[in-house]
């Protein structure tokens, strides 16, 4: 404790009722020591948990200031509600009106179990603390609305409750605001915005001011990003106190898209005896044009196996974006080999990316993903696998048959396939050769003919 004053008299008084006056350098509460008017208490370290007490007893203005170190503090901030299907919070965009209703959103941190059953608002002014209604909405929130918000600075008091597992009775807690809140008179409210930003351009963004205060209202206006804005100097309220202003904010044409700017749009009072202000965060975003996503052109398959999973195989693709945006990123989905790619330029002008991926013939799959500067992404997917065709039917025959009338079986294997998606298929199928799938279909087929006829022959 810190105790400023000509020659005070005052008793300290701890939670377990010992006491101590300034005349005892040493006691059941503490230390004390002094320095001209300044006095100071060393607490002892056992039994200060609870409710503490000081008297004192001066003809000369006094301070007092206590310090101490808890777990327990609280975080808060002043909230409108957006009503709807699932209720939101949203902050309030400048300071709060007095007597006016409102509703902050608190959250109370540290300690082994705390509960809070009152939040009080205690002007600095010293008028009567203003009460409040808490709701828990547990995991340390609270929801507190506030009838009437007193005029000019306060602070936020609250009191509850530590439900600790190892005492036998809980411990009751207080603890205030360190900075001071301070309603206002003024109100600046910004218009919704429907229009989109971009590189270039000019946004308006209007505005009210409304007050009870008389005079001119002076208004400042102020990013984050230096755009040039213009906005009036000041405001004149007329009938019922309101005025209306514009801001024009300008985003240079070198403006990257997506970038964030915050546009704050400040209200002082005639002599600066009142201000208020409303903060917006605005985004510039250019016009997409770009809605295709990049092509994936598989040029060549090297794949020898065998089964054999000390072997690597190998695949070559062409992608591009055509007259897109352009691709800036290639990445393996699917796959534990490696890429490497290089973009040349085409002969008609567009860039392709030339992508040549290796891999053990142990990981037998690879999906590249490619995507443009506005987001779109395109696939590439091929497979090695080698599938097994096995033919296994029996006789048909109009007569009964015994068992020494059934042919054998008869199992073919074909040789190693790579899948591949329906984009890689070209014309060359159609002409007879299949690019690695010709299974031999005619001498096959014609295997199956005999091997289900003959047995009807006489």
């Amino acid at each position: 404790m810190y105790i400023t004053g000509s020659s005070p008299t005052f008793t300290i008084t701890s939670p377990t009722g010992a006491t101590q006056s300034n005349t005892a350098s040493t006691g059941a509460v503490g230390t004390i020591q002094s320095v001209g008017n300044f006095w100071t208490v060393r607490l002892n370290s056992t039994g200060q948990g609870g409710l503490w007490g000081i008297s004192m007893a001066s003809t000369q203005p006094y301070s007092i200031k206590v310090t101490g170190q808890s777990g327990i503090d609280f975080l808060f901030d002043f909230v409108e509600i957006s009503l709807g299907d699932h209720p939101t919070f949203d902050l309030l965009p400048g300071r709060p009106s007095a007597n006016e209703n409102a509703t902050l959103f608190l959250t109370v941190t540290g300690g082994d179990s705390v509960s809070v059953s009152e939040v009080l608002l205690v002007p600095t002014s010293g008028a009567e603390a203003v009460n409040t209604t808490v709701e828990d909405r547990e995991g340390g929130d609270y929801l507190v609305t506030v009838d009437r918000l007193p005029e000019g600075e306060f602070n936020i008091r609250i009191r509850g409750e530590t439900n600790a597992a190892s005492r036998a009775s809980p411990d009751v807690f207080e603890r205030q605001s360190s900075t001071q809140l301070r309603t206002s008179s003024l109100t600046v409210t910004v218009a919704a915005l429907n229009e989109t930003w971009e590189p270039g351009t000019n946004l308006t963004i209007p505005f009210t001011v409304s007050t009870d205060a008389t005079g001119d209202i002076t208004i400042r206006v102020t990013n984050d990003r230096e755009f040039t804005s213009e906005s009036p100097a000041s405001l004149t309220p007329g009938t019922g106190g309101q005025a209306e202003g514009t801001v024009t904010l300008t985003a240079p044409p070198s403006t990257t898209s997506g970038t964030d700017v915050t546009l704050t749009i400040e209200a002082v009072t005639a002599g600066a005896t009142d201000s208020n202000y409303a903060v917006l965060r605005l985004s510039v975003v250019a016009e997409v044009t770009d809605l295709s996503a990049p092509t994936c052109d598989i040029v060549d398959v090297n794949a020898n196996c065998s089964g054999n999973c000390s072997l690597s195989w190998e695949l070559l693709a062409n992608l591009t974006d055509g007259d897109g945006t352009g691709i800036e990123r290639i990445t393996v989905r699917q796959g534990s080999g490696s890429l490497n790619t290089r973009v040349v330029t085409g002969s008609d002008g567009v860039a392709v990316t030339l992508a040549t991926y290796t891999a053990s013939c142990c990981s037998e799959e690879v999906e590249l993903v490619a995507v443009d500067a506005v987001g779109n992404v395109g696939t590439c997917f091929r497979s090695i696998r080698t599938p097994n065709v096995t033919a296994d039917e029996s006789p048909t025959s109009a007569a009964p048959t015994t068992a020494t009338d059934t042919p054998p079986t008869t199992t073919m294997q074909t040789e190693p396939v790579a899948e591949t998606t329906c984009d890689d298929i070209d014309d060359s199928i159609f002409s007879g050769q299949s690019r690695g799938l010709d299974l031999g279909l005619p001498l096959w087929l014609s295997l199956i003919s005999f091997w289900l006829v003959g047995p009807l022959q006489p």
